[in-house]
């Protein structure tokens, strides 16, 4: 198996042994999920206390760090309310990545944090690739220099705000920032390092080389652990805000996307997964970089220690679902209120009126730009091919079909280096029967449900707790908590309507790229 996936002796491992409990916090783009498993893999409990998200001048967008820590403190007190919390072995995190969050040397946040889909540093993105090539840096960091990316946004806090630049003692990420809140320690683990575009993924370490050439201070950069390593313990004040035990181990845990990765069995070569979330992304688990001639996909680090992640991220997938919802099925909402149920519910069944390549009529999911496989921040979303004899049903499907049709852009992208005929999918937008049938005719894929959609992450944090103090000897004891569900397999006829779609979604985007710019200048 890839990576040090075994648990190396600590003081912890002996007494956490016979604990029962582990607690995970998946600190989300739209809230924290908190969830608490018993050693066996059952899930106990699942609580998600939400939050907002500032989204402005166009393509920024910014959380205020108070409400992940009120977060975590509100569902952390309701979830093991009733439970004896000696008996929780760990608490471990993951948490949404590549984000800029600058705290001062008491662990004062300085600023909000600037999240993954803010698209303010281009500026910076450009002045790294004038003193060295796109292909050489994806080569030290596995990702190209971009706006989303951690570096270029600390660059952007420099160049923009100098007094806060002046006062930063660290850049942390999400996870980092209530790890800092419970133990009093400053610290990142390998994958979300690899968010920064300043970590070489050759060694495993900061990359010097880069942070120079982005010309910012090396000291920013938090001490890097492999993810589960403890990172300290649970103090007497986090443990009054918490309700948790004071000396509670905390393992350091990982970014959304690696812990996703444990949660769904990613653990062993060549396995693949689709997380189906805000944004959404397909990645697979491999020992060496996947390097894309076009840099169109990504590597990171996995939260196994050592192993490798590739994966193809795009922004606004459930964010164009969500958007729909929300702007153009107000009355489904309205109507899923009275009868107490998902107004998504309501949306599917509405979708299911329509035919696969929904009569003619295509959506560019660009709500946010977007990252793989096009890499254009000024891209914009559209809808292609109305005309009057289209139906509201038809509108809606194709939202989620060009949703699809993007995410098989990417996955198009790995099946070029390796054989990919099976998919678990995971997040909210999984929880479709719907979703899942077009996953499969689209992806010509068999599409695995497991038990845990939307725990799945914060599951793979409780994991990587649960080796992290010696509860179990190494990863493999996933098995013991991922039962798959249901699948789906491609209906040959649907999929003969969307390989005729799919070239003409390509093409639409290339036809409005000038357009995209022209956009941006106005």
């Amino acid at each position: 198996m890839i990576g040090d996936q075994s648990n190396q002796p600590n003081q912890c491992s002996i007494f956490h042994l016979m604990k029962r409990y582990l607690l995970a916090h998946d600190v989300g783009t739209s809230g924290n999920k908190a969830t608490l498993f018993t050693v066996d893999g059952e899930l106990v409990n699942s609580i998600t206390y939400p939050y907002e998200t500032t989204f402005f001048n166009y393509n920024w967008a910014e959380q205020n760090p108070d409400d992940w820590w009120k977060a975590v403190c509100h569902s952390t007190q309701e979830l093991v309310r009733g439970i004896d919390v000696d008996e929780i072995a760990a608490v471990s995190f993951s948490g949404h990545m590549m984000g800029c969050l600058c705290v001062d040397k008491n662990g004062t946040p300085l600023r909000n944090c600037i999240i993954y889909c803010d698209q303010r540093a281009q500026k910076e993105a450009q002045a790294i690739l004038s003193q060295i090539s796109q292909q050489d840096f994806y080569r030290i960091v596995g990702h190209r220099a971009n706006e989303s990316y951690s570096l270029e946004k600390l660059m952007w806090v420099k160049n923009n705000e100098p007094e806060v630049y002046k006062q930063t003692y660290k850049m942390l990420h999400a996870k980092d920032y209530i790890i800092f809140k419970l133990t009093g320690v400053m610290v990142s683990d390998f994958s979300d390092a690899s968010g920064t575009n300043a970590f070489d993924l050759n060694t495993f370490t900061w990359s010097d080389k880069i942070i120079d050439i982005a010309g910012v201070d090396r000291s920013m950069f938090p001490e890097l652990k492999k993810s589960t390593d403890v990172a300290g313990t649970i103090t007497a004040q986090a443990a009054h805000a918490t309700g948790l035990k004071a000396g509670t181990p905390v393992v350091v845990g990982g970014g959304d996307g690696s812990c996703a990765g444990i949660g769904v069995g990613c653990i062993r070569t060549g396995l693949a997964y689709n997380y189906l979330g805000s944004s959404s992304w397909i990645a697979l688990m491999v020992d060496k970089p996947v390097y894309d001639e076009k840099m169109r996909v990504m590597n990171w680090a996995h939260t196994i220690p050592y192993a490798l992640q590739p994966s193809g991220t795009m922004q606004t997938a459930g964010g164009s679902y969500n958007w729909l919802k929300n702007e153009i099925c107000t009355q489904e909402v309205k109507e899923a209120e009275a009868r107490g149920i998902s107004p998504y519910e309501l949306i599917n069944e509405t979708i299911a009126q329509s035919v696969p390549g929904a009569h003619g009529i295509l959506f560019l999911p660009y709500l946010l730009g977007e990252r793989t496989p096009r890499w254009n921040p000024n891209a914009k979303g559209a809808f292609i091919g109305l005309n009057l004899s289209h139906k509201r049903a038809d509108v809606l499907r194709a939202v989620m079909e060009g949703i699809t049709y993007n995410l098989q852009l990417i996955l198009s992208i790995f099946r070029q280096r390796m054989p990919i005929d099976t998919i678990t999918v995971i997040g909210g937008g999984a929880k479709g029967a719907i979703w899942r049938q077009m996953m499969a005719d689209i992806y010509d894929a068999r599409i695995l449900k497991p038990n845990y959609l939307e725990e799945a992450t914060s599951m793979g944090a409780a994991i990587i707790g649960g080796v992290g103090v010696g509860a179990f000897p190494d990863f493999n004891v996933v098995d013991r908590f991922i039962k798959i569900e249901s699948e789906c397999l491609p209906n040959r006829e649907n999929q003969r309507q969307y390989q005729k779609m799919m070239p003409i979604f390509d093409k639409c985007y290339y036809a409005l790229e000038e357009i995209y710019q022209d956009l941006a200048k106005v």
